[in-house]
């Protein structure tokens, strides 16, 4: 069994991607190849916004638009704990503070109570409040009402971490069109991803668009032997354009499958453990399923899982705040509860497209009984 099969998706795109792939090595153009227009069109169209940049990875994704903006030494930029480490890292790549705030304890995004205290922390410290990265974690968006609001209050950029929930909806509104700009990852395992790494950023803001496909390419102004600003060597291959191209087209689709596993499961665990909350209006691109359960029942949970040949993964056992290489970065409050509670008692089990209905009833039975047990 796998915790993300990949294959099982390999199969039933059949000879759709060897033929993409085929025609794009053919065609010789491996770098910003015709794949590359094309896939920044339809990922445009899917969202709903007027600009999309391909890149190389979700992390050079959210950091396009942080060297755009000239975010820099001096400037604070709010980030939650519980998250992967990208979301940090970026604000310390451009040279900017980041501020580790908490997050909710339904839904595991950022809190904005805790992003206020923030700002009032950044300022005591003499850093400008510039921006705030929410996550979209699991796949769950973020309270983006509550973001915004906060956002236009305190004149913050607002870039949304769409790394894990790019596929999701808000509102009305699908994610990667939320904020001044949003960024996601096409690694394979996220919910669209190719066969290796690569990511986008999108925005409505044609000006940040000019920029950032700029910095894109080393910084280049009218050609690349003409270079304007500091830029990176962030392209996204073309191979893994044709790829995503012939994933797109089936993305939808597999979204409804996604949410069917998880609904399932919620049906399952409902009163054994705290299953995820999606608030009414929400829709989840489900990159992760993702279960709480009590203080110090974790370990022994996975162990009798893992002998039952049921793979799980934790997602994220140390808090950004708690990372050796990030305890010396600012924190809102002095401890940020939630946070440090979670990374003690969540664990994700299998979630993809493509789980069968009998594994997903093997996993489902056997945390059943080891939950009640």
């Amino acid at each position: 069994m796998h915790f993300i099969d990949l294959l099982a998706q390999r199969r039933y795109l059949g000879h759709r991607i060897d033929t993409a792939v085929m025609s794009a090595i053919n065609s010789g153009k491996y770098i910003m190849g015709p794949e590359i227009e094309e896939l920044e069109v339809q990922l445009a169209e899917f969202c709903g916004v007027k600009h999309v940049i391909s890149c190389s990875s979700g992390t050079d994704a959210l950091l396009l638009p942080l060297m755009a903006w000239d975010i820099g030494p001096g400037d604070a930029v709010f980030v939650p704990a519980f998250t992967f480490v990208a979301t940090a890292e970026v604000v310390a790549l451009s040279g900017a503070t980041p501020i580790f705030c908490d997050v909710n304890p339904k839904t595991y995004n950022i809190d904005i109570a805790s992003v206020e205290k923030g700002i009032g922390k950044s300022i005591e410290l003499g850093l400008r409040p510039k921006a705030i990265i929410p996550v979209d974690l699991f796949g769950l968006p973020s309270d983006f009402d509550a973001i915004l609001a906060l956002a236009e209050e305190k004149s913050l950029l607002v870039l949304d971490d769409a790394c894990q929930g790019f596929g999701g909806v808000y509102k009305g509104k699908t994610i990667g069109s939320i904020g001044d700009a949003a960024a996601t990852s096409f690694f394979p395992a996220k919910p669209l991803g190719c066969y290796g790494d690569g990511g986008a950023t999108f925005t409505n803001d044609s000006e940040l668009y000019e920029k950032m496909l700029s910095i894109r390419v080393h910084g280049q102004g009218e050609n690349r032997y003409h270079n304007v600003r500091l830029g990176l060597n962030a392209r996204m291959d073309t191979i893994q354009a044709a790829i995503l191209l012939e994933k797109l087209a089936i993305f939808p689709e597999e979204l409804k499958s996604r949410d069917r596993v998880a609904q399932k499961y919620n049906s399952a665990f409902k009163g054994l453990a705290i299953t995820p909350v999606v608030p009414k209006g929400y829709s989840s691109a489900w990159a992760q399923y993702t279960l709480c359960i009590s203080s110090g029942e974790r370990e022994q949970i996975i162990k009798s899982l893992a002998e039952l040949n049921i793979p799980t993964a934790i997602y994220y056992p140390i808090p950004l705040h708690q990372q050796p290489g990030y305890v010396h970065y600012p924190q809102a409050t002095e401890t940020l509860p939630v946070s440090e509670d979670l990374s003690e008692r969540v664990f994700s089990l299998p979630m993809h497209p493509y789980l069968e209905d009998s594994d997903q009833q093997q996993i489902i039975d056997a945390v059943v009984s080891i939950l009640k047990g």
